[in-house]
């Protein structure tokens, strides 16, 4: 296959190289879900056709990236006057996206080069995120996000009456409601890890991995309602991108016996809740 490539382009097999990768990544993740009931046993399909850049095809300079296309053909892209520059200042360029209408250019951080020794291990709980950094206890309160989403969920409610009766118009409103919804609690979640970064910078934060889907099938619909308003992996995932600025890390742990254990020594209780917190910890004052 190389081979009946590289007569039709030079620079194919690298290409083609990208390609198999990206589609062993895709069976993979389609098999860890299938097995868990989040997919369907139909194998998937790309409905849009890609080419990822390998970092050996594409050259950077400054806010400039020359990737080549073909033996001296080259395609540059430049974001020095796009409205994310500022953003991205600093940061280094993964490997573009190139799409049929359009250019993807993905930035990472660059990590710390040793693994911070100081660890700040977190309980992720319905109303609060429990902490303890080796010399205290400290909760921080989501009990404004959760009154957000409860808020939003009761007006989205009353719009989707609504909207099963006005056709169009009343889709376009749903859809206007739940984007206002994701924007404001993605707006409090960036708040809320900038606020926890900057109160512990150099750290490794230790979160467990939760999987809301199990913990659905032993709950009532009582506890599933206040399952669903959570945003545990919201927030992992913005502290795990947003770490490396502060020299910190993200390590998520198997979540078992977390709540019941002794983060000081270990000791594992038979009672929920031995570990009482001695401080709450507001995430706009730090107070």
């Amino acid at each position: 296959m190389r081979h009946e490539l590289e007569e039709v382009n030079v620079l194919a097999s690298h290409y083609a190289d990208k390609a198999i990768s990206d589609a062993y990544s895709v069976l993979r993740s389609w098999k860890r879900r299938a097995e868990k009931g989040r997919a369907s046993l139909r194998k998937p399909k790309l409905k849009r056709v890609y080419v990822r850049v390998k970092s050996t095809l594409r050259k950077v300079d400054g806010e400039n990236v020359r990737i080549t296309v073909k033996p001296y053909q080259y395609l540059t892209l430049s974001w020095s006057h796009t409205w994310f520059s500022p953003r991205v200042k600093g940061l280094e360029l993964g490997e573009p996206v190139i799409k049929e209408d359009r250019v993807h250019l993905p930035f990472r951080y660059r990590l710390p080069w040793s693994t911070p020794l100081d660890y700040l291990a977190i309980d992720s709980n319905l109303y609060t995120l429990d902490a303890y950094d080796d010399e205290k206890f400290v909760t921080f309160s989501w009990r404004e996000l959760y009154s957000l989403k409860f808020g939003m969920e009761l007006k989205r409610g009353r719009i989707k009456s609504f909207a099963s009766k006005h056709g169009r118009k009343g889709g376009k409103l749903m859809g206007k409601y739940s984007h206002r919804e994701r924007n404001r609690v993605l707006d409090y979640v960036h708040k809320f890890v900038n606020k926890l970064l900057e109160m512990y910078p150099v750290k490794t934060f230790a979160v467990e991995k939760l999987d809301k889907q199990s913990m659905f099938q032993d709950a009532d619909d009582k506890l599933s309602k206040e399952i669903s308003r959570t945003v545990w992996r919201s927030i992992h995932r913005v502290l795990k991108y947003k770490a490396p600025l502060y020299g910190s890390l993200v390590k998520e742990v198997n979540p078992h016996l977390t709540s019941k254990s002794c983060p000081r020594c270990g000791w594992v209780s038979r009672k929920v809740g031995l570990f009482v917190v001695r401080g709450v910890v507001s995430p706009w004052t730090g107070n």
